[in-house]
């Protein structure tokens, strides 16, 4: 009888350890997309804190896409792209520029994604 609790118990154990060993595969690319998000956000406030520096007139707070078209600063061999869109508010706010800072990051098995952050340039 001890023979038979004995093998299963080893079954039992056998599938928990399968299940737990499943786990570590998730939680690597888990990881991993936090890391990607993690260097998206940080990207996106480096350049909004530079921008934020700037006056009013500076040719990088003209209104439109930088870089122009479809182009992007590519950073760390391209795992993050990073471009920014300035907008002159208008009306009551027209003392006021919109900088929207984006990056697209992709990885992990996930399809591309975008974060933005958004700040506000006072004449």
């Amino acid at each position: 009888m001890s023979l038979i609790e004995l093998m299963i118990a080893l079954i039992v154990l056998a599938i928990g350890l399968l299940a737990v060993g499943r786990m570590f595969p998730a939680g690597a690319r888990a990881q991993t997309q936090d890391r990607l998000l993690i260097g998206a956000n940080y990207y996106a406030q480096e350049r909004m804190e530079s921008l934020t520096g700037l006056s009013w007139s500076d040719p990088q707070l003209t209104d439109g896409r930088h870089p122009a078209g479809a182009a992007m600063d590519t950073l760390q061999q391209g795992q993050w792209m990073r471009f920014y869109q300035v907008t002159t508010m208008t009306g009551k706010l027209d003392n006021l520029k919109k900088v929207d800072v984006s990056v697209v990051y992709q990885g992990a098995g996930q399809a591309p994604r975008t974060i933005t952050a958004s700040t506000y340039v006072r004449r």
